[in-house]
């Protein structure tokens, strides 16, 4: 709202704040602190909560070890029960050894501490580093994200940032994503392309035989260099519009006029040049197009707007300002010339322009219609521009009611729109304006493969529909190939539900008709029928702010769900920050599915930080999207790099990095529990302490590292020119319960292997002396070391990209456990710390004998030969599409052929695009009051400080357009021309 304290108005609104006038001292401190206060209440409102974001995998992991610490009791409760019923039935012929008299130990007693002995030496079973590792992994992930020279941006010098190392995995995942349009979408870069002016459109460019040409960056533009006034970056490439404005012609005058008169635009001198600070890029656009026309706007104060046209410079008395604001969707301006005749010009949406004027206009109205149908099939923002001429009599009377209104305190906003709408009602129709807010590059080929990677795709943005729908079709979101494109406008929750329901109705109504064409001609379509009829029939979705208000309440919120997911696309016009939270959280809490927001402004905070990954652009309108987004670059093309490849092998590495995990783990550990049974259940290890304590830190941790660092299955060019890829991380096949039982069944099997094998072995085998070999150390260096040999082995097989790194630290890490080994074995060791390395010689000893290398390759070849026979028959005759693409990557690694880009489709509509108007009220108030001007001590008519050019930089500047003006407008003032 807007408070008033001692004639100064402060304003929150939005999140925003205008102290208009406000001079905070003595008093007035304490109240400025309140209002900051509101502000910064207001601003946190906008924003929304802050939540911990944690990845599905995270979740599962969780619940995993939970499984697994229940498992480790289990296994604990076995042997100790083992134990108590060996103690009771052999125990106690050793009663000799170990008289329980001396100790007072029970057998029950002695299977409770058998119970937490287990505990102790099983407990390698529970990944207790594996969250260290998987931080490692994410940490090396980002840095991947944030290295990736194919997201860096040249022009604005911009990396792309990964704020976050938690959510990697996740970013191959997704299923939704949540996009806002201007400056996401769209560069908000507006640019003048063409206009319509009495009837005529100017911007279109002709070949010899009448028929129009493609602009393109050959196309010769319109030279301005006879203004000396022009901006050069403007481009326009139709001549004759110029060749008008040098013919004097007085509708494309008054056209142009109204361009400089009718905007809120400051001007300021920049080393030596004009520059403007407007309000939004849709003004920027129109007023420096007037400008290169010849109709420059120079400088204003609160009572006159300075105007250089075509080398004259004119004054004109500004009077009043009628703001823009959502309600009126237009601007107006009433000023009197320098031959004392008032006017009054409007520019704005078409719809209410064409409602206020004058029937005289009435031709040409339906004339610029068609033209503004036009403009709107190219995906252009338009307006609409008219003005009036105003008798002095019915000025004055009209300005006292608006004085009168202004100060009244009931029903003020409604009177003073009645008091607008009154004088602005007949008008005349000059034309119409269409800009161009074009797409940022590669917008259209990335929602393409997004789309092929059944990702799908939702525009959030506060812009009106027609802007929204035009810059779909100018993404290739909406086509006009689909089969219907609902769109919900009902203004009562009875309305919303009707036409959801409805909209509904027909989409199941002709699936029921083409599933059931499908059963008849079942023979002739065969395989693909149903694949074709999903792809034929497509439907988009698209409701406005008033609409989505009533679509979100508690019993209409999951009729609007279930339309939306059935609709290939969805745009929601004209929402509110907090409705595009409220989208994401509907997603989020009734599909469970992984949602993605993307964003640059401010407007945006709160629905990025929803989504369970928000990404931020850096674009025109600050960094408070980027500072509370996950991940952050320049261009939301960047966006197909980040999911199809950094998404997809982040979650793939970290899908096999848990399988082995999880696999080596268990095959390293329940080799205890099978000894169990042979040792009495007396808790007594099958390894050597050194080698339990240094397996998960040295012998098997840098491979699996490795492995999950620099896995690919496909590199990044078949990733992105295959986006199906992706599905697989949607559909969580790589990792999931199901995986990890299956991992878990092998590792039980693989320590089974390892145990019984080698126990079977070195009972009936003999060294070549013919000594037995039975003592323990010897069956534990067997066992240890085909468990090394094995595991490297496996994370060969699994791994699908060898680097030198990986190769360093897998096969290092298995010559290491060599070294190791005899090192800790060694006489050396020995004879420094003899209590604590007592095994002197034992793995020479072992290990030069030719049997137990025997024992080891058999151990090793019966572990991996039936996993390799799966993994070659499940490749050969169920092959997955990585698989496909693996096998298509190897037969074409030396000749590769060239990505085709995806083109952009062209299209015709007749959709009316949005107004070229900030959707924020604008500053009208502010300007003629002059309290955004600082006026100077000594004279307070027109001179201001940094607000607009010097003076003696403007007589400059003067001289030179005037001396140049002559000759290009045809000036005949002879004075002007000797100067």
């Amino acid at each position: 709202g807007t408070l008033t304290w001692r004639g100064n108005k402060y304003s929150l609104d939005n999140g925003k704040m205008l102290l208009r006038g406000c001079i905070l001292r003595n008093t007035e401190w304490c109240f400025g602190m309140v209002i900051f206060a509101g502000l910064q209440t207001k601003l946190m409102q906008n924003c929304g909560k802050t939540k911990f974001k944690r990845t599905t995998i995270d979740k599962l992991m969780n619940t995993l070890v939970l499984w697994i610490f229940a498992f480790l009791i289990c296994m604990g409760v076995i042997l100790a029960t083992g134990n108590t019923i060996w103690e009771t039935w052999i125990g106690r012929g050793f009663e000799m050894f170990l008289p329980w008299t001396k100790f007072q130990i029970g057998t029950v007693f002695s299977g409770f501490l058998t119970f937490w002995s287990y505990i102790i030496i099983l407990n390698t079973v529970v990944p207790i580093s594996l969250y260290v590792s998987v931080e490692v992994l994410r940490l090396g992930h980002s840095f991947f994200i944030n290295w990736d020279v194919k997201m860096y941006d040249c022009q604005t010098n911009t990396a792309a940032v990964a704020r976050t190392t938690t959510l990697n995995e996740e970013l191959g995942q997704v299923e939704f994503i949540f996009s806002d349009k201007t400056g996401t979408l769209t560069q908000n870069i507006m640019v003048f392309s063409k206009c319509s002016i009495n009837g005529t459109i100017y911007g279109d460019v002709y070949d010899e035989f009448g028929h129009r040409k493609e602009i393109t960056e050959k196309t010769a533009c319109v030279d301005f260099s006879y203004n000396l006034l022009s901006d050069g970056a403007f481009k326009f490439y139709d001549n004759t519009l110029v060749e008008a404005v040098k013919q004097k012609d007085s509708a494309v005058q008054e056209f142009l006029r109204l361009l400089a008169l009718c905007h809120t635009v400051m001007s300021e001198e920049s080393e030596g040049k004009l520059v403007y600070q407007a309000q939004s890029p849709d003004e920027a656009a129109l007023v420096t197009a007037a400008r290169n026309f010849g109709f420059a706007f120079w400088s204003r104060t609160p009572e006159s707007i300075t105007v250089c046209e075509m080398g004259q410079v004119v004054t004109y008395q500004l009077l009043a300002i009628l703001d823009f604001n959502n309600t009126r969707k237009r601007m107006s301006v009433i000023v009197r010339d320098a031959q004392g005749r008032i006017k009054l010009y409007c520019k704005g949406a078409d719809t209410i322009i064409f409602d206020l004027l004058d029937p005289s206009s009435k031709d040409l109205m339906h004339t610029t219609s068609e033209q503004l149908n036009e403009f709107a099939g190219e995906g252009l923002r338009t307006l609409a521009l008219a003005y009036k001429d105003l008798d002095e009599e019915y000025y004055d009377v009209w300005m006292k009611k608006f004085l009168f209104v202004s100060t009244v305190l009931e029903n003020r906003e409604d009177q003073l729109a009645a008091l607008h709408e009154e004088i602005e009602r007949g008008m005349k129709l000059l034309g119409a304006t269409a800009i161009e807010d074009k797409l940022q590059e590669g917008v259209p080929e990335t929602i393409s493969k997004l789309n092929l990677a059944d990702i799908k795709i939702w525009v959030l943005t506060g812009d009106k529909q027609e802007t929204a729908v035009n810059i779909g079709y100018s993404c290739n979101m909406l086509r006009d190939d689909m089969t219907d494109v609902f769109v919900v406008s009902g203004h009562t929750l009875t309305e919303v539900q009707q036409q959801l329901r409805k909209a509904k109705e027909r989409i199941l109504s002709l699936s029921r008709v083409s599933d059931a064409r499908n059963d008849e001609d079942n023979d002739i379509f065969a395989d693909d029928s149903v694949f074709e009829e999903a792809i034929i029939t497509e439907y988009a979705l698209v409701i406005n702010g008033h609409s989505l208000a009533h679509a979100l309440e508690p019993q209409l919120e999951i009729v609007f769900l279930d339309l939306a997911c059935l609709c290939k696309t969805v745009i929601c016009c004209r929402v509110t920050p907090m409705q595009k939270a409220q989208v994401v959280e509907l997603v989020r809490k009734h599909k469970r599915a992984v949602t993605l927001a993307v964003g640059d402004g401010a407007n945006d905070v709160s629905m990025i930080k929803t989504s369970h990954i928000g990404v931020g652009i850096s674009g025109q309108e600050g960094m408070q999207a980027v500072l509370a987004s996950d991940y952050s670059f320049a261009q939301f093309r960047y966006l197909q790099r980040l999911l199809l490849v950094h998404g997809r092998w982040s979650y793939f590495r970290m899908s096999n990095f848990l399988s082995y995990f999880f696999y080596k783990n268990f095959a390293f550990t329940l080799v205890h529990f099978w000894y169990g049974f042979y040792c009495g259940f007396s808790a007594q290890t099958v390894y050597d302490q050194w080698f339990i304590t240094l397996f998960n830190i040295v012998y098997t941790s840098l491979p699996v590292l490795a492995m999950g660092l620099f896995d690919q299955d496909v590199n990044d060019q078949n990733s992105l020119r295959h986006p199906s890829l992706y599905k697989s991380g949607q559909n969580n096949l790589l990792f999931n319960k199901r995986q990890f039982f299956l991992c878990t069944v092998h590792g039980m099997t693989t320590s089974f292997l390892l145990f019984f094998i080698p126990y079977g072995a070195f009972s009936v085998m003999v060294k070549e002396d013919g000594s037995h070999s039975s003592d323990q150390q010897t069956f534990a260096v067997t066992i240890a070391t085909s468990l090394v040999i094995v595991v490297s082995v496996q994370i060969g097989l699994s791994m699908h990209y060898w680097t030198a790194v990986n190769h360093l630290f897998v096969w290092g890490s298995l010559a290491m456990y060599f070294v190791i080994l005899f090192a800790m074995q060694s006489d050396g060791l020995f004879g420094v710390l003899p209590n604590i390395f007592s095994f002197v010689g034992a793995a020479r000893n072992c290990l030069s004998e030719k049997s137990v290398w025997l024992v080891i390759l058999l151990t090793t070849a019966v572990c991996i030969v039936p996993d390799l026979f799966v993994r070659s028959i499940r490749a050969s005759l169920f092959p997955t599409q990585t698989d496909r693409v693996r096998q298509l990557q190897q037969s074409c690694k030396r000749q590769r052929p060239e990505e085709q880009n995806l083109r952009r489709a062209c299209r015709t509509s007749s959709r009316r695009s949005a107004y070229a108007f900030s959707h924020q009220e604008g500053f009208g108030e502010l300007i003629t009051s002059g309290k955004n001007m600082r006026t100077s001590r000594v004279s307070s008519t027109c001179s201001y400080e940094r607000t607009a050019p010097s003076s003696k930089w403007i007589e400059n500047v003067i001289k030179r357009t005037n001396a140049v003006s002559c000759i290009s407008f045809g000036s005949p003032n002879k004075s002007i021309k000797r100067k």
